[in-house]
């Protein structure tokens, strides 16, 4: 029998391309996309979608069971930067949504459940370079705060009663499919636009500010590699580390400057940058090479060629 699969969050960032690329490689009828509000035009097109507010557990069990769902994926969430601006909503939309599909996976009506971690579950007292799939995580920000706790609520659910809930850590994503969703990393594709609109950028963090980061594409991979993988491979059940490139604002806006030898880059930093210093600047991602064949295929060079290309058609 077939996957029948449930995207919760399937207009956000992740969720788009998700979406989409599931569609592909399951069928379009076995992909559902839900979210609060309407996802682009291509999500809505190509296959069923659902208006739901993970909040709502009546309403999640309801849409699962009607759909005979085997397998979701929850990425509905409240991203770091705009999470610091509303914290008690934040908590509750991040912790209350895992509770409520760990709970119903948990009845043995769901048999996977994919929910993502972030490099936002280190702080300033976590190694910076090369940081540790196990490590000291003390994160400062409430997005890191409700990821570390939700790590650890997934592995007591695998423990206690045999959910079968997977896991990444991603790092900062970019993508030219979709715009950026309020996280700390966002600088990284919203410079692109600009490069391409008015050949200059303003930027919050600061020039040197290095941090992990993925392209959208090599992200999605990994995700359905992750979920594909044999049960028998999953061996860490709190989230996997997983690694593309690390660069810092100077070193994306050199990497423009090749195509687009205007391009100028300002700084203005802001809170944001607070956030970013307790984030390690690089992640080692060996357990998840070393448990299901985890390899990124893009770096800083062919990312921005290929986001440059992407956005000006």
């Amino acid at each position: 029998m077939s996957e029948k699969i449930l995207v919760i969050g399937a207009a956000g960032q992740i969720g788009t391309e998700l979406v989409l690329k599931l569609r592909e490689s399951k069928g379009a009828e076995n992909v559902i996309a839900a979210d609060l509000k309407k996802p682009n035009e291509e999500v809505l097109a190509g296959g069923k979608f659902v208006q739901l507010d993970i909040l709502d557990e009546p309403a999640a069990r309801t849409v699962i069971s009607d759909n005979s769902i085997t397998e979701v994926y929850l990425l509905a969430a409240l991203l770091s930067a705009t999470a610091e601006k509303n914290p008690m909503f934040a908590w509750k939309l991040n912790m209350d949504g895992l509770f409520n599909i760990l709970n119903i996976a948990k009845e043995g009506i769901i048999k996977k459940v994919f929910w993502p971690s972030s490099i936002a579950v280190f702080g300033p007292s976590s190694p910076k370079k090369n940081t540790p799939q196990t490590t000291i995580m003390e994160p400062i920000t409430v997005y890191g705060i409700s990821k570390q706790a939700g790590e650890r609520w997934c592995e007591y659910y695998f423990r206690q009663y045999g959910v079968d809930v997977r896991s990444i850590r991603y790092p900062g994503l970019i993508s030219y499919k979709s715009l950026p969703g309020g996280g700390t990393t966002d600088y990284a594709v919203d410079i692109y636009y600009k490069a391409l609109e008015n050949a200059s950028f303003t930027c919050f963090l600061d020039e040197n500010m290095k941090l992990p980061m993925m392209y959208m594409e090599d992200a999605i991979r990994a995700t359905i590699e992750l979920m594909d993988a044999p049960i028998e491979n999953i061996k860490i059940r709190s989230s996997y580390n997983i690694s593309g490139m690390s660069f810092s604002p100077k070193e994306i806006a050199q990497s423009i400057q090749n195509h687009i030898s205007g391009f100028k880059i300002n700084y203005s930093i802001d809170y944001r940058n607070k956030i970013a210093e307790t984030w390690p600047d690089s992640i080692s991602d060996s357990s998840a090479r070393e448990d299901w064949d985890w390899e990124a295929r893009y770096g800083l060079k062919e990312m921005t060629k290929n986001m440059l290309k992407n956005l000006s058609q």
